[in-house]
This record gives C-alpha cells, structure tokens and sequence, in this order.
C-alpha cells in the first residue's frame, strides 16, 4: 500500500475531482503485481500509480472511467493468459481487481447569514451537502445559529471568498443582507468552477448587476450561468418557502433534471 499514492488521491477528492482506486483482490499465476496493488484513475484518464502496466493496466483503465461515469464501484476480472490476443499479455493467470469510485462530497456555500440561510442549511443538510456559511456579522455566524454547518467563515466576505478553494462540486447562493455585497460577492465568484451560482434580488436589482459587471468587461456567457432571481417558481414567501425553491432549483441544475409532473392523469 502506498501512502503517497493514498494521499494524492485523497488530494484529488478533495479538489472536486472523482477518483476511482483500483486495488488487485486476488492474483493467480504469472501476474506482475501481487495482492493489494493499487492505481487510481481520474475521469480524464490520468493515472495516479501503476497496477503493472501493459495490456491489462489499459483494460483497467477504460473500466475505471466507465465506473466513474456510472458512479458504480463493483469488482473485475481480468485474464493473464498467454492465449488471450485480446490483452496480448505474455504471462499467464487472472487478476481479480474491485474498482472504488470515490467522489467528493457537495459543498454548498451559503453567502450572506440571514432569515433565507437558517432554513436553507437545514434543508442542505438533509440533502447531504457540506455547508459553508460567509458572514461578516458575528450575530448571524456562529455554531447557535448554525449548527449544522460544517464551515463558518466570519470576516470580510469578499475576501474570505477569494481565499477559498471552489471547485465544481460547489453550488453557491448569495443571499447578503444588502444589493452592493450581493453584486460584490457575485464580481468574486463569477469565474469560478463552481456547478451553481444563485443571486436573490428583484428582476430590476438583478438586472442592474448583470448591466454593471457587463460594463466592467465581463463576458455574457459568464453571467449568463447565474441563476438571478434565485429559486423556482413554487409558491410561497416565507423564508422556508424560499429556501426550499432554491435547493430545488440547485437540485435540478446539478443533476440535469426536468422540471415536470409525473402523475398519471
């Protein structure tokens, strides 16, 4: 087992990307590797490690990507013989490989602390999300407020937002307590990886954000990605209603979804 193999995939997990780590089970007959082997495999086909190389290190490369795009761990099998043209191995025997398909876990990053944010992590939290709240009020940051949050950043926020690693496995709601912050946040995380970005606001505040950031040099199709106004039409004004349509608005755009009825009649 390999610590700096270990820990340079975890260090790939923890930048957003999926990983799938490819350990030799069983190893019969002539194999160059033996029992507990190991490579991982990003989407992309980098390899971090080496199970042996060859035919069969192919083989299991193509696997793992497939894996990776199915998001399903499950164990292969893999002939050594000297007969099978299709690996054009020269040694002999099988390899039982299990392929694990790790993947980094959400984030959402709630911008702003106020009435919209307390429900919104409460519904994150159910959903599986890592939660990191930004608040430059102690009032509205602190573990009494948010207890299920896994980050809270107190300070400047445009600042502390500059400073934090965003990949895409982070969906991102500003939801300030003021136009200016929501438009400064936004001028921050604009060209960012980040899988979502939302904005709360009238349609008149939204649009003279997007007009000033365009007039600023932005390109459109940057800010053509921002949600603004946030959230699904589904009804309700409560702070809980609120929350509720911009999970669900993250939800779809996350997971590709369509915004439609299933019922029957």
């Amino acid at each position: 087992m390999s610590i700096t193999l270990l820990e340079e995939v975890n260090e790939q997990v923890k930048n957003g990307n999926f990983v799938a780590l490819s350990i030799i089970t069983k190893a019969c007959g002539s194999s160059p590797r033996g029992e507990g082997t190991m490579m991982g495999v990003l989407r992309d086909g980098t390899v971090i490690g080496t199970i042996g190389g060859g035919a069969v290190e192919d083989e299991i490369i193509k696997s793992s990507i497939e894996a990776i795009e199915t998001q399903r761990s499950g164990r292969y099998e893999y002939s050594l013989n000297e007969a099978n043209k299709e690996l054009n191995m020269v040694c002999g025997g099988n390899i039982e490989v299990y392929i694990k398909v790790l993947m980094p876990k959400r984030k959402l990053l709630i911008v702003g602390g106020g009435h919209i944010a307390l429900p919104l992590h409460f519904i994150a939290n159910v959903l599986g999300y890592d939660i990191v709240v930004f608040e430059d009020r102690e009032e509205y940051c602190n573990c009494e407020r948010f207890k299920l949050a896994d980050e809270l950043l107190l300070g400047d926020i445009k600042e502390n937002l500059k400073k934090y690693p965003i990949n895409n496995q982070c969906s991102i709601v500003i939801i300030t307590r003021g136009h200016f912050h929501d438009y400064e946040a936004l001028k921050t995380i604009i060209d960012t990886e980040a899988n979502y970005i939302g904005m709360i606001g009238s349609k008149v505040k939204v649009k003279k954000t997007i007009y000033k950031l365009l007039d600023e040099g932005f390109n459109k199709d940057l800010l053509n990605k921002v949600y603004a106004p946030i959230g699904i039409e589904l009804g309700g004004e409560r702070p809980e209603d609120i929350a509720l349509s911009i999970m669900a608005e993250i939800s779809l755009v996350v997971n590709n979804g369509k915004l439609a009825h299933k019922k029957l009649l």
